[in-house]
């Protein structure tokens, strides 16, 4: 394991949390009912925060594990973690925060998390840590502006997403010469919501 067994995990702030998922984690983007925010230490330095929170939609979750109630599970929004951490230490953090979340909220039974194989890996780490992969999915849900960023349908979606989202993929629309950017509204994007 290494220096794996030297990290840290605490609680942290909200904010601090927001600045290392921008600016490590791949989509660079935090989830705004996070709640619980831990960081990943070593040598005193924070290199890695996971967020957690409830599901965005509990109902289809709840069916996950049977006889789940409403508040006995968490989701695990984001897990960002610097190139400079050790090995392994995903899955030791992980590890250490269910300890923590188990012993501060009992309440919690399990906890869900998605990992999207078009970005960045299959779960491999989340499976390490105990994680049963309970589906796989096609994703229709991502598509990508002719600048090469990507944008989450649900984010820049009237009535679900936030505005700053959808005004960001405007902009990026807006910048493009019109066959192009006629390209990706139709494949998808926020042209047609």
């Amino acid at each position: 394991m290494g220096r794996a067994k030297d990290i840290i995990v605490k609680p942290i702030s909200a904010q601090d949390a927001n600045r290392i998922v921008r600016a490590v984690h791949y989509s660079g983007k935090v989830v705004n009912n996070s709640q619980l925010h831990l960081g990943v230490f070593l040598d005193g330095k924070c290199g890695g925060a996971m967020q957690f929170g409830p599901s965005l939609d509990k109902r289809k979750m709840l069916g996950l594990v049977t006889g789940t109630l409403w508040n006995e599970f968490i989701e695990l929004n984001r897990m960002a973690f610097a190139d400079w951490l050790p090995r392994n230490s995903e899955s030791r953090a992980i590890g250490y925060a269910f300890r923590w979340i188990r012993k501060t909220y009992p309440q919690i039974k399990w906890c869900v998390s998605f990992a999207d194989g078009t970005q960045c890996g299959d779960g491999t780490i989340y499976r390490a840590s105990g994680f049963a992969l309970t589906g796989i999915k096609e994703n229709n849900q991502i598509w990508e502006a002719p600048t090469g960023e990507t944008f989450n349908d649900t984010s820049i979606r009237l009535g679900i997403g936030g505005e700053r989202e959808r005004e960001r993929a405007s902009r990026v629309l807006a910048n493009q010469p019109h066959g192009r950017s006629k390209q990706a509204t139709t494949g998808g994007g926020a042209g047609n919501h």
